[in-house]
């Protein structure tokens, strides 16, 4: 069922520059009483393994490791796509707690239901 007071934020890059925004604008997306939902796909998932966030800090933002525990204290779900960590060749990986791993159509239908959809 769509919910046009929902933003989508595909995350597709393990490219440090590129972790900020889709979760600053997640916790802003919340702050404004919007439903944000965050998806890391492809290379993203690297990010996402234990250990990997803390070594990202850019400019005076917290280390990406923070940003990513408090969009998840802001009660905002982070999703992590089964076929990319597939991809990567992890039969067993150690990812940030609390993230949920769910199949590809999940985003799919993720997409079709969210008012919006943004990628990064």
């Amino acid at each position: 069922m769509k919910d046009e007071n929902s933003i989508l934020y595909v995350v597709t890059t393990d490219e440090p520059e590129k972790q900020y925004s889709p979760l600053v604008l997640a916790q802003t997306a919340k702050m404004m009483d919007i439903n944000p939902i965050v998806y890391y796909l492809g290379t993203s998932l690297k990010i996402l393994k234990t250990g990997e966030a803390e070594k990202i800090k850019l400019g005076n933002f917290p280390s990406v490791a923070d940003m990513i525990k408090k969009t998840l204290d802001m009660g905002i779900e982070i999703y992590v796509c089964e076929a990319s960590k597939q991809m990567l060749g992890w039969e067993k990986v150690n990812l940030i707690p609390r993230v949920k791993i769910v199949g590809a159509g999940t985003l799919n239908d993720l997409a079709l239901d969210a008012g919006a959809t943004m990628w990064f």
